[in-house]
C-alpha cells in the first residue's frame, strides 16, 4: 500500500496551478478517489499551516 508519495504543485504558463499526484498514490486500492476522468474536489487550507486539503466535492 501506498499512503504517502511525492507529488508535485506547479503553474502553468497560463496562470493556472496544477497538483501532480503519482500514480503509485493514485491507482493504489485505498485510494479515495476512484476515477477514469476528472472528480470535482474542495481544496481548503488554513493560515499558518503548509497543508492542503483535498476533498471531493458535494452539490449540498
Amino acid at each position: 500500500m501506498v499512503f504517502k508519495a511525492k507529488g508535485r504543485l506547479f503553474k502553468r504558463k497560463d496562470d493556472k496551478y496544477l497538483i501532480y499526484v503519482p500514480v503509485d498514490l493514485a491507482e493504489d486500492s485505498m485510494f479515495p478517489f476512484q476515477t477514469d476522468s476528472a472528480v470535482p474536489v474542495k481544496i481548503s487550507f488554513s493560515v499558518g499551516d503548509n497543508k492542503l486539503k483535498v476533498e471531493k466535492w458535494n452539490n449540498e
